[in-house]
Order: structure tokens, then sequence, then C-alpha cells
């Protein structure tokens, strides 16, 4: 919608350039609006008229809600079965009764001119879910991180897993243990082997066990054993001061290192 102003200002500069020899449809083009706006625009003196859409009255539709359906939409959106109740639900909910008062559509525009399209009942307003919680390791034996890692065999389709226990901070390991399966009873036998070997029992303050999802780490032995130990597990994104998380290069030095240990 183009303000009075700026419509008298086009036509005037338009109307110049007809003035000086120049063609309406180019000039109306160059100025961005079509012949038929331009002629428009002018009332039969002359003169540029405002746009009338904003004083325009508008009838009201002939389907349109009256006050009284309005008034029975808002009285059935707070009855107690449907006082927590979506739009969505109300309109079907009233149609197995054999009931059509109006649409969703219409509900919802009812409904949200009387303040009411807000949680409604019990329901919570939306939250925004923040970052996930981490750790921060400042020295060494504060945060531990284990994961299983394949190891290729001489057997296609066989394969050993390895169970790795790294300290984030220090980069060492702090225990490993391969085995032929997958199980959460070698995890928690490796959790239990080297907090007796890193003498964590001895310590005011134990490390935390980041691990993934995995089901071996997991399970319910290993939170047992966990538990029984002092070891608080976490499955966020552990990270040092100096970076937010571990490096792959590490991870993979300290498999090769283990890898090697054990042959």
């Amino acid at each position: 919608m183009t303000r009075l102003e700026d419509r008298q200002t086009l036509t005037a500069e338009i109307t110049e350039a007809c003035a000086a020899g120049a063609r309406l449809a180019p000039a109306c083009s160059l100025a961005g609006i079509d012949v038929r706006t331009f002629q428009r625009w002018r009332e039969d003196d002359g003169q540029v008229r405002a746009d009338g859409r904003p004083e325009a009255v508008r009838p009201q539709p002939a389907h349109a809600l009256s006050d009284a359906e309005r008034a029975r939409i808002v009285e059935l959106a707070n009855e107690p079965r449907f006082a927590s109740t979506p739009p969505a639900r109300i309109v079907p909910a009233l149609a197995d009764e054999g009931v059509y008062i109006a649409s969703e559509a219409s509900f919802h525009r009812v409904l949200r001119d009387h303040g009411q399209m807000r949680r409604r009942g019990r329901a919570r307003p939306p939250r925004s879910a923040g970052p996930p919680s981490t750790h921060v390791a400042t020295a060494p034996g504060q945060v531990w991180c284990w994961d299983v890692t394949f190891l290729p065999t001489q057997v296609q389709g066989r394969w050993f897993y390895l169970y790795l226990i790294l300290d984030l901070w220090s980069r060492k390991i702090v225990g490993y243990e391969v085995h032929d399966t997958d199980q959460a009873e070698h995890a928690a036998h490796l959790i239990r082997r080297t907090a007796l070997a890193e003498g964590i029992h001895a310590r005011a303050l134990r490390p935390v066990l980041h691990g993934d999802n995995g089901p071996s780490m997991k399970g319910t032995t290993v939170l047992a054993m966990l538990y029984w130990l002092g070891i608080a597990p976490s499955h966020s994104r552990p990270r040092p001061r100096q970076s937010c998380k571990i490096p792959l290069r590490a991870w993979d030095q300290a498999r090769a290192q283990a890898v090697a240990a054990r042959i």
C-alpha cells in the first residue's frame, strides 16, 4: 500500500516526464508501477487520491458466526470435560455426539479473541531445552572417559572388543581389557579393577565416568558397580578447560597403545 505522499511524488514525476516527451508506459515502468495503477491514482479532476482500503466498509459475510454461536463456543470450551482440551480434540468429540457448532478454525479464532488460546488447563508452557550439562576437568583423576572399540581378527565376521578407560585431563590409559564378547559384566569388572589400581577409595573426590549410550555402558551391573565404588556415571559431553571435547587423535593413540601392550 503506497502512501499518499509517495503517490503524489510519483505522479508529479511521471507527468513531468510525459510533458518532456516521454511515453506514459515506459515512464510508469521506470517508476515501478503499472499504467493502470497510475490512471487509478488520479481522479477525474486530476487530483491524486489516497488508498481507500483502510477506510473501506466491509460488510459482514453471510456465513459469519453470530454472537450467540460465539458465546456457545466459549461455553463449550470452558466445560469441565473440555477445560484442558484443544480445539483439535473438541470438534471431533462433539462430532461423535452428533453436535456441530463450528469448525476447528472457528474455535481457534473465537478462543483467541477471548484470550483462551494459551496453555489451557494443566498443560505446561513450552520450555526451551538448554545445552546438556558438562563436567570440566582441571586436574588428573577428575573425569574419566571410556568406550568399547572393535578390533579386527583373522576370521571374517569376528571381532575383539577393547574396553578402554582414558583420563580426560592427562590422556592416561587408566584401564583397559580385551574380550571376545560385548557384555556389561566385562565393563563392571574393568571398572572395579581400574578403581582399585588407581586407589580412588583413598581419595576425597571420586572421578566422574563418562560414556556413550551403549548397552554395556548403561547396564544394571555397571551402574550397581559404579554406585558401590562411589563413581558418578555421566552421559553428557565432558571437556577439559583447554578443549571442548576429546580429540580423535588422542583416542586413537590410546587405542594403539593398549593394543600394542596387549600384543
